[in-house]
């Protein structure tokens, strides 16, 4: 049980952390914006299935690379700041979820190696 997916608690825990991520995204200021047209049933499942995939999980994920998925989102300004804010948000729902700090580092690190995937650079 060494992939992060399995020590953070696996399928439960990962569909439990997104549905309260996007709660937390959907209400800051900061980034909602990006969210306005966005289907949100498709938006949890494409990232729970790329989170699963992400954390060392079974890879059932199907959709865009992080470049061309994010591509439109850059072209409407979304720049390091507001990277900056949804890791800020997947920390503190990780935090709610009494998910340990070593393992909420480990998650970071992940979302931090995508950062410039995610922003076209």
């Amino acid at each position: 049980m060494n992939e992060l997916f399995e020590r953070i608690g696996g399928k439960e825990a990962v569909n439990a952390a997104v549905d309260i991520f996007y709660q937390k995204v959907l209400s800051d200021d900061r980034i909602s914006r990006f969210f306005d047209s966005v289907d949100m049933d498709l938006q949890r499942r494409k990232q729970k299935a790329f989170l699963t995939y992400a954390f060392g999980g079974p890879n059932n994920y199907a959709g865009k690379d992080l470049r061309s998925g994010h591509a439109h989102l850059v072209a409407q300004g979304m720049n390091d700041t507001h990277f900056d804010a949804v890791v800020e948000d997947l920390e503190a729902t990780l935090v709610e979820l009494s998910v340990p700090s070593d393992l909420v580092g480990e998650v970071k690190k992940v979302a931090e190696s995508v950062r410039d995937e995610v922003l076209g650079r």
